[in-house]
């Protein structure tokens, strides 16, 4: 044999001897998945055999298509915003201080309103400095018989005339006194920590179990051998887990507002604060919703904050 053939056939063996062996054939266990996607080329194809029936497969993924974009417009618009969730005119109210009647319309570019006003729920006996129209009146009340003039007991000695002029300034100075005290009482001349203070008082008064037990449900109970009946309360609730969500509520609404309208980008302080109350809104929101998901109480506080699940499920980014 010629030297050159010798040499082929010893390198040919040797490249034998450092090939890895096969391996064994495994079988497949990934399931079959058919995919709608389809070539260029197939659909063409199939466009020049049948047209007829292309164009009705067009149609109807076209209708779906649009009813899965419908659709996901409506999940989207109910799971809401995780700061402000879907607006309703409780918290609109909470602007004003449940003073205005009236909701404000949004406004274009040109200062044109896009939708028309909408009444808004009011609580005009809440007064600034922490007062109330009852309160109020007493007072006036009050003030005006201890300022009255008074007559004197022997008439044979006393000016009718002088009397009565005493009368008519008194009459006039307790006017412009009640007037100066509607001005100072007005909830339209407090600031944002009286507003605050009275938005408070009327979540007490709407999400607060002394009121709201006498209209709403609670859940029904576990059954018990031995039921003990609930104590009366000895005044305003302030503690419930309603009434601290409406709170939160409250001034998360005043501080996103003011991060939104000119400083929110660099106030880093007011953003952890706001990370922190729409926490505790989370956790508050999750523990009510295992003791009292399915009661009126759940229902009655979700619609009016307008809470969504984006508030409480999942995770909250801003």
């Amino acid at each position: 044999m010629p030297p050159r053939l010798q040499s082929l056939q010893r390198l040919s063996s040797f490249s034998l001897c450092l090939r890895p062996a096969a391996k064994p054939a495994t079988p497949n266990f990934l399931p079959l998945v058919q995919t709608a996607n389809i070539s260029a080329k197939e659909a063409k194809r199939r466009q020049r055999l049948d047209p007829y029936r292309w164009q009705q497969a067009q149609q109807r993924k076209a209708a779906n298509v649009k009813r899965q974009g419908e659709l996901k417009v409506e999940r989207d618009a109910k799971w809401g915003d995780p700061v402000h969730g879907i607006p309703t005119p409780f918290v609109e109210s909470f602007d004003s201080a449940g003073q205005a009647k009236m909701s404000t319309p949004e406004k274009d570019v040109d200062g044109n309103p896009i939708s028309e006003p909408y009444a808004l729920p009011t609580s005009p006996h809440i007064l600034n400095n922490l007062l109330t129209r009852e309160e109020l009146d007493g007072a006036i009340q009050h003030a005006y018989i201890l300022s009255k003039p008074v007559r004197s007991a022997v008439r044979d000695l006393v000016d009718p005339e002088a009397e009565r002029l005493a009368e008519k300034e008194h009459e006039e100075k307790h006017k412009r006194a009640v007037e100066a005290m509607n001005r100072i009482v007005s909830m339209d001349n407090a600031n944002s920590k009286m507003r605050r203070h009275a938005n408070i008082r009327r979540c007490v008064e709407t999400f607060g179990r002394h009121n709201t037990d006498k209209t709403l449900k609670p859940k029904p109970a576990s059954i018990d051998t031995n039921p003990h009946p609930m104590p009366e309360r000895c005044g305003p609730d302030t503690g419930s887990s309603e009434v601290q969500i409406a709170i939160l509520t409250v001034k998360i609404r005043k501080l996103a507002q003011e991060l939104g309208q000119n400083r929110g980008y660099k106030d880093k302080h007011n953003k952890r604060n706001l990370r922190v109350l729409l926490h505790k809104r989370q956790r508050l929101l999750r523990y009510m919703e295992r003791k009292e998901r399915g009661s009126e109480r759940w229902t009655h506080m979700l619609e009016t904050l307008g809470l969504t699940p984006a508030t409480w499920k999942k995770q909250i980014s801003l």
